[in-house]
């Protein structure tokens, strides 16, 4: 690893610049999601950060129904187009209505622990 990886720090902080990051292995080009500090399949740690496209496609949905007052919302697996697949949530549409197979788009929004990654209709 040329650099440390402090996998949620330096995510947080790309986020905070305005920049949605994944990391990349050198090795084999994979990104992978959530950020650590190896490779999932391979354990390399000769990893980089790399911008996301933001582009993605719902791989499944949910819609989560709290108590009242609170409004439902989905939970979304999103598969981005840089191979790596996260949980979000799908923004916009009313939660039913977020379907496997939609294209979406990443936009950083703010949360009440800091920014976060959330996708809308592409």
């Amino acid at each position: 690893m040329s650099q440390e990886i402090r996998p949620e720090a330096d995510f947080q902080a790309h986020l905070a610049e305005g920049r949605f990051m994944i990391l990349r292995a050198r090795g084999s080009g994979r990104c992978f999601w959530p950020p650590r500090v190896a490779e999932p399949r391979t354990g390399d740690t000769d990893l980089e950060w790399v911008e996301a496209s933001g582009e993605g496609v719902v791989y499944s949905t949910t819609v989560m129904r709290p108590r009242p007052p609170a409004a439902p919302y989905n939970v979304a697996l999103i598969d981005l187009a840089e191979g790596a697949r996260m949980m979000s949530r799908v923004e916009g549409p009313a939660p039913e209505e977020v379907s496997i197979g939609m294209k979406v788009r990443a936009r950083i929004a703010a949360g009440e622990d800091g920014p976060l990654v959330v996708f809308d209709p592409a």
